[in-house]
């Protein structure tokens, strides 16, 4: 039986990867997404794959244009078994220098898209009581960096919902899965002006870099085996474990992430696709394909770390008993 998987902001970058992904294993794939002739273009790309592809032209921040997309998506590619909440906006800017209306519009697409995208996919899941829905979220949500603070809030406030929505599913029983997905930089058109800047230079992504079908073979993991969270490169299990372990020296890290991620070129201020669909043709690569690491391999899941942590509490419990045995003897 084919299945059927919806992604959000599935035009371009790492939702591009992902619909590719899944289509080349067979999956229908539907795509939300703003840009028309994109749309049209994916939808031509996955077809000549061998499934069946429907791009909705949908705003995520619209919570009844998220919900009928999905029904039309049910209706045309069948019941959807998978969610991938993609889509995001951001703002290159110093907090001070963000105005409210872009961190509406950051908030909006980042947070409430995936919060509509959730419900819209729960309001069918949970009548068949399986389904997986995958959060795409950032290092960036458990670290935030320096001048992406619209951004950075918005995945801190996804991850928040997310796992109050799994308590809530625990406490019903449901056997709807949520993933939770953490990215590192990636090579994606973000950074071909796609990103609204206002610092007056090119923003670059920090090494390492990362090929955004990384980021598709760790999603399309993360449905065929659902985990609590997997961590995509080893930038976001070192800035995760960081930030829970030593916070203060995290700070004084993400500092130098201003400087990290921005070139010595001048440029005019960058409008990106905040309120408008970007331009271009549908793509995966951004600028740094000669910087982007080859491995298509590198995630780490929640399972691998709670083994690793039930490793380290046995190994301590067996020291304690050998250090309580050498003083009783």
């Amino acid at each position: 039986m084919t299945r059927t998987v919806v992604i959000t902001g599935g035009t371009a970058g790492i939702g591009l990867a992902t619909a590719e992904t899944f289509a080349r294993d067979g999956w229908n794939v539907g795509i939300l997404a703003r840009g028309e002739e994109r749309l049209r273009e994916v939808e031509e790309r996955l077809r000549a794959l061998g499934v069946k592809a429907l791009g909705i032209a949908t705003d995520v921040s619209d919570a009844d244009a998220v919900d009928a997309a999905a029904e039309r998506c049910e209706t045309e590619l069948g019941p959807i078994e998978a969610w991938i909440n993609n889509a995001m906006a951001t703002v290159v800017a110093p907090a001070d220098q963000i105005s409210p209306d872009e961190y509406r519009r950051v908030t909006d697409v980042t947070y409430h898209g995936q919060v509509f995208g959730t419900l819209a996919a729960l309001k069918r899941m949970r009548a068949r009581d399986r389904g997986t829905i995958v959060q795409v979220n950032s290092v960036l949500g458990i670290r935030p960096f320096p001048l992406q603070s619209a951004y950075d809030g918005a995945k801190a406030a996804a991850l928040g919902f997310t796992n109050a929505l799994r308590g809530e599913l625990g406490h019903l029983g449901s056997n709807v899965q949520l993933v939770t997905v953490f990215l590192p930089a990636v090579n994606t058109p973000q950074f071909d002006g796609w990103a609204r800047n206002k610092v007056g230079r090119r923003q670059i992504a920090p090494d390492p870099v990362y090929d955004a079908r990384l980021c598709a073979n760790a999603i399309h993991f993360g449905v065929l085996h659902p985990r609590r969270d997997i961590w995509v490169g080893r930038t976001t299990v070192m800035a995760s474990l960081l930030q829970r372990l030593w916070p203060n020296a995290a700070d004084v890290q993400s500092r130098s992430g201003w400087e990290g991620q921005l070139s010595d070129e001048t440029i005019p201020r960058i409008e990106g696709n905040l309120f408008e669909p970007g331009q271009g043709p549908a793509r995966i690569e951004g600028p740094f394909t000669d910087r982007t690491l080859a491995s298509r391999h590198t995630f780490f899941t929640s399972r691998q770390r709670d083994v690793a942590v039930l490793g380290l509490i046995g190994a301590g419990v067996l020291g304690l008993a050998a250090a309580f045995r050498r003083r009783l003897s």
